[in-house]
């Protein structure tokens, strides 16, 4: 749902802009309760896609609140009243995480909101404060700020989306504070509180001390796992740092018969990451020899504008682990097709291991990026050279040449910047 809104939040942008195109729109508005209605009818039609998969496959669903009994009981609160044991050889728990709410100050889904209210909102809020700078509320701070709210996004760590490369963290930096959005890095919050008005954020970093006045806060520090009262402790079930340890071949838990996958397993807390531990576990079950995740091998995709998706090494800890890289960037501001979009902001940059000529990082930011960036995810599991990229020609004009470009510009070899 939260890629609904962001859609719509492109379509405002494109729709500020579309005099750059010749195309002239008066009178614009924004009815948001529209907005979110979309948001939440695709998630609607996407969940009744997964109900007739389950009636498709004689999947038997059982409304209700499971509980663990034992290794292979479960006791079901149906939620049509009473009770239902079910027994079986094996146990999946895939209950998923919440958001974590900064010690000492709860959620009260008003003021002090997490992202499940921040899809939810029934009007847009004149300021809007969000604590953490991850992809949730980089997210969120593009899609609020696109809807007209002055937003301040604060992140503890020294730039925001702190997994991603700092040089496109550096070019999304510079896109978002055109857009008004105020970044405040390398911030702690040292309270949050509410008013008559909103709430009052008092911060602290090297600048000082400051209060932040806003109409709401959304918490987005992080997520934990949903581990409670489903009967983890009398099954013996260990927990940690309050998520379940798991053996990451088969996602067995300590207890012969039970596993668990997704988001409670800890992160990276990505639902293509849960799908693919769901298969792995499953088919290992049914007794086959799947495939195991390879952690360092997961796309990450921030759905702001620009885009940002990444995979693979960073240049920063590629070169912490020794290794000799070769490194190519290539700009969209050179690339046809984004400026006949009218989106040349941001770049391709590809990290090489110089010995070999191997891709070990891919990092993108730009328009479309999160598309773009399953060529390289292809590329990596076969385990491409630079050189194999380059010999491969892309159509032009498309938003994809400058991968390759970004490849030849690594070892001297682009010829458009």
């Amino acid at each position: 749902p939260t890629k609904a809104l962001l859609h719509s939040a492109t379509l405002v942008n494109h729709i500020k802009h579309a005099e750059a195109f010749g195309i002239t729109i008066r009178d614009m508005s924004i009815e948001f309760d529209k907005v979110v209605e979309h948001s939440r009818a695709v998630s609607v039609r996407l969940s009744k896609g997964v109900e007739y998969l389950f009636r498709k496959n004689k999947i038997n669903v059982i409304i209700g609140t499971g509980k663990v009994l034992a290794p292979g009981k479960v006791k079901v609160e149906l939620a049509d009243g009473g009770n239902q044991i079910v027994e079986a050889k094996n146990l999946l728990i895939a209950t998923g995480a919440r958001a974590r709410a900064i010690p000492g100050i709860d959620f009260d889904g008003k003021k002090i909101i997490s992202s499940r209210e921040a899809m939810l909102l029934k009007k847009i809020p004149a300021r809007f404060i969000i604590i953490g700078a991850g992809a949730i509320g980089v997210e969120f701070a593009y899609f609020y700020a696109s809807m007209g709210s002055k937003v301040t996004l604060i992140e503890m760590l020294p730039h925001i989306l702190p997994v991603e490369d700092a040089e496109i963290v550096q070019a999304l930096d510079r896109s978002f504070k055109k857009m008004g959005i105020e970044i405040l890095a390398e911030t702690r919050v040292e309270k949050l509180e509410k008013t008559k008005s909103g709430v009052r954020v008092k911060t602290a970093s090297g600048k000082g001390s400051a209060a932040i006045e806003g109409d709401l806060a959304l918490v987005a520090v992080g997520v934990q796992g949903n581990i409670e009262n489903i009967g983890l402790e009398s099954a013996g079930v260990k927990t940690e740092k309050g998520f379940i340890p798991v053996d990451k071949k088969t996602y067995q838990t300590n207890i012969p018969g039970i596993y668990a996958i997704g988001d409670v397993i800890g992160p990276p807390w990505l639902a293509h990451v849960a799908s693919a531990e769901g298969v792995v576990a499953v088919e290992a079950l049914a007794g086959h020899k799947p495939v195991a995740v390879d952690y360092d091998h997961i796309p990450g995709c921030t759905y702001c504008q620009p885009q940002v998706a990444s995979m693979g090494l960073t240049e920063e800890k590629a070169k912490n682990l020794g290794l000799d890289v070769k490194v190519g960037r290539f700009p969209f501001r050179a690339n046809g097709k984004s400026l006949a979009m009218g989106e040349s902001d941001g770049l391709v940059k590809l990290i090489f291991d110089a010995k070999y000529g191997e891709l070990v990082g891919a990092h993108i930011i730009g328009s479309e990026a999160t598309e773009l960036l399953a060529e390289l995810g292809i590329a990596k599991t076969l385990e491409t050279t630079a050189d194999e990229i380059m010999h491969t020609m892309h159509a032009h004009p498309t938003l994809s040449e400058a991968i390759k470009e970004a490849a030849e510009d690594a070892y001297g070899k682009a010829i458009h910047i």
